[in-house]
């Protein structure tokens, strides 16, 4: 294992019987005879995924993991799954400490990190990315959260912290359980351990509330982490669509594909400053290294080199928290998807910007939120009975592409998952300039698919179109749309042209360019 700072700092994990581990935290002995088959990535955050090796390989490679019940204390108030499918919360720690609550040495945080000292960083979670892994091993689909969405947080137990940015639900349930706890008597490494676990659980239930979905399983690491495992992994290759310098990250990079070691990694992910969309050109950033890395990963045949994940797990038991109940056969079944590029990024939309507290803010709309949310990682809708005699019509031969002219982030995509679970192929989706109907257009030999698309969506009549390719019919969603589940998206408080932009999916699978 590499000699890296925080090797020299904790070379050590607890397990249950530590006086250094949370309450109620053990290292997990899982029966299902699977190892771990790659790492996806998120700014801070690493999730270790199922393979075929050896049961003696497994326990070789995650014995001495930390783990938390943290899941336990939320799944009383989280909401009901409807099938067998798997969601997954990644969880980036912006803290400058290491896991016993000790200050990282200033002269390494300052100096290689670029990151400052431990009062800026505290306890807040800098990445939150929600991914849904479907019960039939389809495509997986992730949301980002941006970091400062001004939502209500939660404690563990469900009761209100009050409307704060959503990354700070566990720097809230920190500080209050680690003054609860001081008082009575307890210190140190035990006090650090279990002040992070109501952070934790503070986390969970913000986001099952927030997105209302239940989470099956999560993933947390720190900010030294990411660096210790891009360490490991440099160089990485990168792209950005544009030139960028910026004091505050320590970025600098010119534009193009370019390789980037583990201090630079760090500062493409952290970058804000000097950038179009500030955090949400960052959060894209995070997608896009997530796509970049399993694709380097598997070109290199980490997946299979036994040798080479052990180098990568020395360093991750340090650094990763898992979710003790992580042991779904379903996962690591589907989980192949997650490193063979099917997996579509999206960043959860914000309906503006706003001084709340006297500090910046992202507003959001609570109830599109959900829908969007919803309406993707739900299980796959049944066609509408409204007493049109087209709605139990067999669906007619076509590839649907769907372009979103809504200003709502993530409709194409939930407008086609409905569309395909009706039997039509599907097709594209991307963005289009905002429009107030919906249209539905076709290419030869589309014609009967697009009238029963067109009046499933009660849109009018279907119109044929040159631009359109033989066979395929094109839907552009208007601000009129009406998710599958007849609830119709709140209107943005501005011209939808205006409004924040959440940008483009990030498709995994290459190496995506970003600004």
């Amino acid at each position: 294992m590499p000699d890296t700072p925080s090797s020299r700092l904790n070379n050590r994990r607890r397990s249950k019987s530590s006086p250094g581990s949370p309450a109620g935290s053990r290292t997990r002995r899982p029966r299902w005879v699977l190892a771990l088959r790659a790492l996806v990535w998120v700014t801070s955050v690493v999730v270790l995924v199922g393979c075929g090796v050896t049961w003696f390989a497994y326990r070789s490679l995650t014995n001495g993991l930390t783990t938390s019940d943290a899941l336990d204390a939320v799944k009383k108030n989280a909401p009901k799954h409807l099938d067998s499918s798997v969601n997954l919360l990644l969880i980036g720690l912006d803290s400058r400490k290491d896991m016993d609550g000790n200050d990282l040495p200033k002269e390494f945080v300052q100096d290689q990190l670029h990151a400052g000292s431990s009062e800026i960083g505290y306890y807040n979670t800098n990445t939150l990315i929600l991914m849904h892994i479907p019960a039939d091993g389809g495509k997986v689909s992730a949301f980002s959260i941006p970091r400062d969405d001004y939502v209500e947080t939660l404690n563990g137990d469900g009761s209100s912290q009050g409307e704060h940015k959503i990354k700070e639900a566990y720097a809230n349930a920190y500080t209050g359980a680690s003054e609860r706890l001081s008082k009575q008597g307890i210190k140190g490494p035990d006090l650090e351990g279990r002040s992070r676990e109501a952070g934790r659980e503070a986390t969970l239930a913000t986001v099952q509330q927030f997105t209302g979905v239940p989470i099956d399983h999560f993933a947390e690491v720190n900010l030294l982490g990411f660096y210790d495992i891009a360490k490991v992994l440099e160089p990485i290759t990168v792209c950005l669509k544009h030139p960028v310098k910026d004091r505050y990250s320590g970025a600098d990079f010119p534009a193009g594909v370019q390789k980037v070691d583990a201090k630079q990694a760090l500062a493409f992910v952290r970058q804000r400053h000097g950038l179009d969309n500030g955090d949400l050109d960052r959060t894209r950033r995070q997608q896009a290294f997530i796509s970049s890395i399993t694709h380097q990963l598997k070109d290199e045949g980490l997946f299979g080199d036994l040798g080479k994940l052990q180098g990568l797990f020395g360093v991750i038991k340090k650094d990763l928290v898992l979710d003790s109940t992580w042991q779904v056969l379903d996962f690591a079944q589907q989980a192949p998807n997650l490193t063979g590029g099917n997996v579509e990024f999206h960043t959860l939309p914000i309906t503006g910007f706003a001084t709340r507290k006297g500090e910046s803010v992202n507003l959001v709309d609570a109830e599109k939120i959900k829908a969007i949310v919803q309406q993707t990682f739900g299980p796959s809708p049944a066609a509408s009975d409204d007493g049109d005699s087209k709605a139990d019509e067999k669906a007619a031969p076509a590839t649907v592409d769907v372009r979103n002219g809504n200003g709502t982030g993530g409709l194409a995509d939930t407008a086609l998952k409905a569309l395909t679970a009706l039997g039509y192929t599907a097709g594209e989706t991307g963005n289009a300039p905002a429009q107030a109907h919906t249209t539905v257009a076709y290419g030869a030999g589309a014609q009967q698919a697009a009238s029963q698309i067109a009046s499933r969506l009660k849109t009018g009549t279907a119109t044929a179109s040159s631009t359109v390719s033989a066979g395929h019919v094109r839907v552009t969603l208007g601000r009129d749309y009406t998710p599958p589940d007849n609830k119709a998206p709140s209107p943005a408080p501005n011209d939808p042209a205006s409004a924040p932009d959440s940008g483009p999916a990030v498709k995994a699978g290459g190496v995506p360019c970003v600004n």
